[in-house]
């Protein structure tokens, strides 16, 4: 069963690519052209929200750096200790907004420090796949899109992601 899989995965994407192609050949695309326009475009949208993305990510090591995460840790930890997140998980949850490789490297030090299978580890775990990166999405997005008003664009995201820490916590509460 293993090697059919591993056979199905080899041919999946070529296989997409051929039926594409094949699709735009019998609709009488330009099949080469039109990537060609897709690419080019594509470069003027990383052009365009390079800048963000590369202020989002020294914001966020530079606050990383400063050890102001590490203290709202250890101030907000009484608090955060009574609903089930553990203090070491507070820089986790602010970074996780602005940025996920940043949060992964948190991941990786959590891992090391409490190890992958510990309640902290399994929040860790269930926890960035229950939240999403709000503002790095909401600048990426809406900068390539020329978005200006966002109306409760962030009020939505910050909830939604108030609701997947609270089902984190449950979930792994449950499971632990």
């Amino acid at each position: 069963m293993n090697n059919i899989l591993t056979y199905m995965s080899d041919i999946f994407i070529p296989a997409i690519i051929f039926l594409v192609v094949g699709f735009g050949v019998i609709s009488k695309v330009k099949v080469y052209e039109t990537f060609l326009k897709g690419g080019r475009d594509g470069l003027k949208v990383v052009v365009e929200i390079l800048p963000t993305l590369i202020g989002l990510m020294v914001a966020v090591g530079v606050l990383r750096a400063s050890g102001l995460f590490d203290m709202l840790g250890v101030i907000l930890r009484p608090i955060t200790d009574k609903v089930g997140i553990p203090g070491q998980m507070i820089p986790l949850l602010i970074v996780k907004m602005f940025s996920s490789s940043a949060a992964t490297g948190l991941v990786l030090d959590i891992f090391r420090t409490n190890g992958p299978d510990s309640y902290v580890g399994l929040l860790t775990s269930i926890l960035m796949s229950c939240t999403e990166t709000i503002f790095y999405t909401m600048s990426v997005y809406f900068l390539a899109a020329k978005v200006t008003k966002t109306r409760y664009t962030l009020t939505g995201a910050l909830l939604s992601t108030l609701v997947g820490t609270v089902a984190s916590i449950l979930l792994t509460k449950y499971i632990f």
